[in-house]
């Protein structure tokens, strides 16, 4: 696994606001967007953030999963005190120490993650995903239930469709139609991902439910929404 020296993220922050948001620029600059992915990945993984304790405790959920069958390897949770309030914008200084914490609990390295967030789409190029993915150097994708920068036209009603999302005069993402019926996703790279790959990498893990199936899982984890399913040894 590829990490920064520090390992936190974080590198000379101060801890405020304006500090945060001019590491994000900086930081920005090193987000690869180019597909440096095996084309047959033997596992992935899917990373999401929940809140428990009126939002003092912070719970990450890592999945790993086979990419071949989709089948659950291993499951981990992170909880730690929350270290800051929810700010637009700079969702992974709330919240990257614990994905992070849960990463460093799996067995194996994944070979692309997908987190329940922004990629590159974001007002400075540096949501989640691609903060997640420059600190470990992995290849990542930000799947995002809706947009938090950028306009769209509305994709084609279809499985599969997608539409770019575009921030001045640049596209930062899709808009994914990932269900029939359903409010489309915006998928966006984060690290080591091309803009023109992210919505197919999203839509091949896809099954019957809106979300792709590693964030889908630690969704459900994060929030714990429910039994998860068996872990099994394939794989591993």
């Amino acid at each position: 696994m590829r990490e920064q020296k520090t390992g936190t993220g974080f590198p000379d922050w101060d801890g405020s606001t304006a500090s945060a948001r001019a590491l994000q620029s900086l930081l920005a600059e090193q987000v690869t967007l180019s597909d440096e992915v095996a084309s047959r990945p033997q596992r992935i993984a899917g990373f999401d953030v929940g809140f428990e304790e009126n939002g003092t405790i912070t719970r990450a959920a890592a999945v790993l999963l086979h990419a071949e069958n989709l089948l659950p390897l291993q499951f981990e949770v992170v909880r730690l005190p929350t270290s800051m309030p929810y700010i637009p914008g700079l969702l992974s200084f709330r919240e990257l120490p614990a994905l992070l914490a849960a990463l460093r609990l799996l067995d194996c390295t994944p070979d692309l993650a997908f987190i329940d967030g922004q990629g590159i789409a974001h007002p400075r190029r540096f949501g989640i995903a691609a903060h997640f993915g420059v600190v470990t150097g992995l290849p990542s994708i930000g799947v995002a239930k809706k947009p938090l920068t950028g306009k769209f036209a509305g994709p084609g009603p279809d499985r599969g469709d997608h539409a770019p999302l575009m921030h001045h005069n640049e596209q930062i993402g899709w808009a994914l139609r990932s269900k029939p019926h359903c409010n489309p996703l915006i998928v966006s790279p984060g690290h080591r991902i091309s803009v023109a790959s992210s919505a197919e990498w999203t839509m091949r893990y896809v099954t019957r439910y809106r979300l792709p199936e590693p964030t889908r899982l630690a969704d459900r984890l994060a929030s714990r929404k429910g039994e998860m399913p068996a872990i099994v040894d394939n794989g591993r």
